[in-house]
């Protein structure tokens, strides 16, 4: 196992540990149903997971930006060591190893825009403590680091909890959402953001509405969260802090045109 270096960017602003996904993409009319077979009219392979996908968008704001990922020692791999130097993100504590193939997301399109994603994470498993304690520097250095739960639930929490240690702003996704997520994770998290779905999940409460996501938004702040933003797609998102009055509702313009959400 070995990291890959860049140049290391002690002042990162934005330290990202999540991770990384080569992308399987096909493009076809409908989406398929169970044991049926159809015709796609385009194919290409993309970079993706939630963690790099966090890390490039704030690249291309402006943030300097680190990540601490995990990818196979294959193709994709490489491929993706690559993708990342070319938007100016920090590898140095990129690791690469044997052990694992770089994680995959087969994805599917249709023309509305929908889609249907299997994953398999692979090498993104694998990232672990030690790799943690090698980029303690540019954690603590950070004024914001990024988790996800598309690497180990135990390192994304270790990982915010260094942070925290160190006066780092702190914000978790908890996506894929499980029912049974530690509780740490709310008190560590100054802000905890999550879609409706996920919401419902961890909280056991239906959101239909803008209401309905305030209601588990408090719920998630009685759990230890600073702040909780739920996002809604078209209807927006909501956020609710501890330190004010009420939940917000912030909507957004309607969209005439869907597109597929998993494209840079």
């Amino acid at each position: 196992m070995a990291a890959c270096a860049t140049g290391l960017q002690p002042d990162s602003a934005v330290v990202v540990v999540g991770s990384c996904m080569t992308d399987l993409v096909s493009l076809t009319s409908h989406l398929p149903r169970i044991g049926e077979t159809v015709h796609g009219h385009k194919f290409f392979i993309g970079f993706g997971g939630k963690g790099a996908n966090q890390c490039v968008q704030a690249a291309r704001l402006g943030a300097k930006t680190s990540i601490v990922c995990k990818v196979g020692k294959d193709s994709f791999g490489s491929d993706y060591i690559e993708n990342l130097k070319q938007n100016d993100i920090s590898t140095e504590f990129m690791y690469q190893t044997k052990d694992a193939s770089t994680g995959a997301a087969s994805i599917i399109v249709n023309n509305e825009g929908q889609n249907i994603i299997v994953i398999v994470a692979g090498a993104n498993l694998l990232l672990n403590s030690d790799d943690l304690r090698k980029a303690a520097d540019i954690i603590s250095r950070a004024k914001v680091i990024i988790c996800q739960l598309e690497i180990s639930p135990a390192t994304s929490l270790e990982a915010l909890t260094m942070a925290r240690k160190s006066g780092v702003k702190t914000l978790f996704n908890p996506a894929p959402a499980t029912a049974d997520l530690d509780a740490q994770f709310y008190t560590v998290s100054d802000i905890f953001c999550c879609n409706e779905s996920e919401a419902e999940i961890l909280t056991g409460l239906t959101i239909s509405s803008p209401a309905a996501a305030g209601k588990a938004g408090l719920v998630l702040t009685e759990r230890g969260c600073k702040m909780v933003i739920i996002t809604l797609g078209a209807e927006g998102c909501v956020f609710v802090s501890a330190k004010e009055p009420g939940p917000k509702h912030v909507p957004t313009q309607k969209v005439i045109k869907p597109v597929d959400t998993t494209l840079p």
